[in-house]
């Protein structure tokens, strides 16, 4: 049986790869700050490899798009922009430097080892300073201050009152600063954050201090948007999304709500009304929905919501804009009696890329919004459905392209770090401490997108990668979200995979270049997780570096040749096996990694894309019958 086989990543791949909203913007409060007399003016670094938006991106335009989609309100004030900047030996201090200490500024959010910081390396601590003020009109309101990701171990002090703490690198998190503003001028905003990347206890996906091969380079500090809203003292924090065929649950997690009730309206995208409902905050509230439009990737419709609070008088305390698709996501058998993956109780084979969301020029942040959705529409037009979003959690912009755009997501847990140096199997169980860091983070995950729906399946480990409690980690998400698949453990026949106990929904294997043949017979849907990889160097859009691939081909036209070899063998899969996804690597080069559809620098669509669109569009349709 295939699933007994403990395969290790071809021996010569491994050696030479490791040898070498749309909901409108907000324009800036004031001009962005010139360089004190003490202080580097920034400037952007030239990237090894530039973007076609590289050179778009500047202190006054740096991702201004509304960051929270699903929970939207109309007032807000983006804190993006330049920053002031301290970072190496010198930072390493408990207490906020003085003013003439912070020597740079950096473009907030790019990391600081990106070229758009304005920075371009890595600092195990770093502080950040920003001057900012509070628009008059939100006299009265309490203030609340968002981050949507920084990595790794953050602290937040508004005018030298601390005000948050958060460790872990994926997660948003928010403040109540109102106590700590000054009653009107100038307030000043100071970051402290340690992070030494690969060295730490954290996950990190594949993120290292001395990238190659199939490992890149860290991103440190803020690295999503930073921002403030007014907010009523009744207020909604968070909606929590779960969608079927015919309704929607929602529901409202609230401060300073009790005895108010919680309304929810759903509209037809940018017109009437369908359906309301009424209930109290923080229990689910279900909207049936009347001849029901649902979601799915040919037919990505979205229904507005509209969330409002009201007190025992009726007056409308909150109100927040959202949106949902109806759906669902589970398994059904074929006519030959096999489990496969169904989507609104259908059939649906789930073909798409392993995405792995690195820039060259932003590293882990795009550099604009129109660049993060260039990717998934580009992985569109390739005839796909599906991506796997691989060790790593994106701004929630991103999981909104997906659900408008129409593309089901599997969502990988990022992963702790893994020695390679030991002997083949599994890897030794990872510290106490670091197990404890994944499993609050991967929670977070989990409740920080389950509202998502174009995210279909969770990913918790990866080819064994800092695994640990398989059976258990499973039970554990199922139980937090069971609207959704749980992959348990992707290529559970490669690498450093514990043996397969039949944990979770789904049963994945790895082979390259492939396909592989996964073969269990459990009730699982089978799904050849990772596949392809097929390499192609073009001169002018590569990475500093010795390229590498699983299979290295000479020229685009060979390479859309050995594409099609390959979906042809995949097509003979799907039909004899019963197989219910494939996922090929990868959606774009990524540093040393030349398996792309595109260039690393997104200029470039390695094969021919009517071709490759054919053969795609002729997998899901053999695997969705």
């Amino acid at each position: 049986m295939l699933n007994s086989v403990r395969r290790r990543r071809p021996a010569a791949l491994v050696a030479a790869l490791l040898a070498a909203v749309a909901f409108g913007t907000v324009p800036a409060t004031a001009a962005e700050p010139a360089a004190q007399p003490h202080q580097k003016a920034w400037e952007p670094k030239t990237p090894p490899l530039s973007t076609p938006w590289t050179y778009q991106v500047g202190p006054d335009n740096a991702l201004p798009e509304y960051p929270r989609p699903q929970l939207s309100r109309p007032r807000w004030q983006n804190l993006n922009g330049l920053w002031e900047y301290t970072g190496g030996p010198a930072a390493f201090r408990a207490s906020a430097p003085s003013t003439s200490e912070y020597k740079e500024q950096i473009l907030v959010p790019y990391p600081p080892e990106s070229a758009l910081s304005g920075v371009q390396r890595h600092d195990d601590q770093m502080w950040y300073r920003k001057v900012f003020q509070v628009p008059p009109d939100w006299r009265g309101q309490r203030v609340l201050l968002h981050f949507g990701a920084v990595d790794q171990i953050a602290t937040v002090w508004v005018n030298n009152q601390q005000v948050a703490t958060h460790s872990g690198g994926y997660a948003e998190f928010t403040a109540d600063v109102t106590k700590a503003l000054r009653s009107g001028g100038s307030q000043e905003l100071t970051v402290r954050v340690e992070d030494r990347n690969d060295i730490n206890t954290f996950p990190v996906g594949k993120q290292r201090n001395s990238p190659g091969g199939i490992f890149y380079t860290g991103s440190s500090g803020i690295w999503q948007t930073v921002w403030m809203e007014p907010v009523a003292a009744s207020h909604v924090d968070k909606l929590d999304i779960v969608p079927d065929l015919t309704s929607f649950a929602v529901t409202p997690k609230a401060t300073g709500a009790d005895g108010q009730r919680a309304e929810v309206v759903v509209s037809q995208p940018g017109g009437p009304e369908v359906a309301r409902s009424q209930g109290k905050p923080g229990q689910a509230i279900r909207v049936p929905v009347p001849n029901p439009h649902l979601w799915s990737p040919d037919d990505p419709y979205l229904y507005d919501l509209t969330v409002r609070l009201r007190d025992a008088g009726g007056r409308v305390t909150d109100e927040v804009r959202s949106y949902g698709g109806l759906r669902t996501i589970g398994t059904v058998n074929d006519a030959q009696g096999r489990p496969r993956i169904a989507l609104n109780g259908k059939t649906t084979f789930l073909h798409g890329p392993l995405d792995q969301g690195f820039w060259p020029d932003g590293i882990y942040t795009a550099p604009t919004d129109a660049a993060l959705k260039f990717d998934l529409e580009q992985i569109k037009k390739l005839g796909l459905n599906f991506v796997r979003k691989h060790i790593k959690v994106e701004p929630a912009r991103w999981y909104y392209w997906a659900d408008k755009l129409g593309l089901m997501v599997w969502q990988d847990m990022p992963s702790l770090v893994v020695s390679f140096d030991g002997p083949p199997g599994p890897a030794p169980d990872p510290v106490p401490e670091a197990k404890a860091h994944y499993e609050q983070g991967l929670t977070a995950m989990v409740d920080q997108l389950r509202s998502s729906p174009s995210i279909i399946g969770w990913v918790p480990f990866n080819e064994g990668w800092g695994e640990f409690d398989t059976q258990r980690i499973a039970d554990k998400v199922k139980a937090q979200d069971p609207s959704r698949l749980v992959n348990a453990s992707s290529g559970v026949n490669c690498c450093l995979s514990r043996p397969d106990t039949g944990a979770g929904d789904v049963y994945d294997d790895h082979t390259y270049v492939g396909p592989g043949r996964p073969q269990v017979k459990d009730g699982r849907p089978i799904v050849d997780g990772e596949y392809g990889g097929l390499g192609l160097v073009l001169d002018g859009h590569v990475w500093p570096g010795p390229p590498g691939a699983y299979e290295m081909t000479k020229s685009q036209d060979e390479l859309t040749r050995r594409y099609g070899e390959v979906s042809d063998d995949l097509l003979k899969v799907v039909r004899d096996n019963g197989l219910s996804g494939a996922i090929y690597t990868q959606t774009t080069d990524v540093e040393n990694e030349v398996n792309g559809y595109l260039t690393y620098d997104r200029r470039v669509m390695k094969p021919n894309l009517g071709v490759v669109a054919e053969h795609n569009r002729a997998v899901i349709a053999a695997g969705s019958q």
